[in-house]
């Protein structure tokens, strides 16, 4: 599966993608707002892979991964604010960037999670790894690309987010995106610093 935005292309995990996630997953440095708390063995990330490929579908796991790809020779300047992944299940990026074949490079994923045909909403995380790769479009891009995948093909109603209050780059993103703030989860997070709070965003995707 592979679907395509402005400037990113959105496919499924393949197995060119066990190294890369291997050291997304062990990147110390996305840990807090990834939510991981102890490192992945190998076997767990190819155990993760050869599940979607076996077809592990949203319906039966909750859960989609699409790997974010852009153009090689890719040279775009546009800001979007976008940095961090935001409630994704597994995450990071240690590379910047690997070659996704074809003339694409892998930037980032994106998670649909807690998946709910019944009450027709998903949550959603996104990561786009490395300076290098920020300032560039592929968040708002991606997220375009996800709104439009889960109104018209998964017939979702809504998707939601939670975002740490200090974290302005992915707020302005999501805004940007038209989802909406409806609630402040008190000290919610931890941090060296002391605890956060965590707020929750909405998106209406069928008005």
């Amino acid at each position: 599966m592979r679907l395509q935005g402005r400037i990113v292309a959105l496919r499924a995990v393949e197995p060119r993608d066990v190294d890369l996630l291997y050291g997304w997953e062990n990147d110390v440095e996305i840990w807090a707002v990834s939510g991981t708390t102890e490192p992945f063995s190998r076997a767990q990330i190819e155990q993760f892979v050869e599940r979607q490929l076996a077809g592990a579908d949203l319906l039966r796991t909750g859960q989609l991964r699409l790997m974010i790809d852009v153009r090689q020779a890719d040279g775009l300047s546009r800001a979007d604010g976008a940095a961090e992944n935001e409630n994704g299940s597994m995450s990071g990026n240690v590379s910047g960037g690997v070659s996704g074949g074809g003339g694409f490079r892998t930037v980032g994923a994106v998670d649909l999670f807690e998946y709910d045909p019944l009450n027709g909403r998903a949550g959603l995380g996104i990561l786009i790894y490395g300076e290098e790769n920020r300032r560039r479009g592929y968040a708002s891009d991606t997220l375009e690309i996800l709104c439009r995948y889960a109104r018209e093909q998964l017939r979702l109603h809504q998707l939601w987010c939670t975002v740490g209050a200090g974290n302005a780059a992915s707020l302005a993103l999501f805004r940007q995106a038209g989802f909406v703030e409806t609630g402040v989860r008190r000290d919610w997070l931890w941090s060296p610093e002391g605890f956060r709070d965590e707020i929750l965003l909405q998106k209406i995707l069928d008005i």
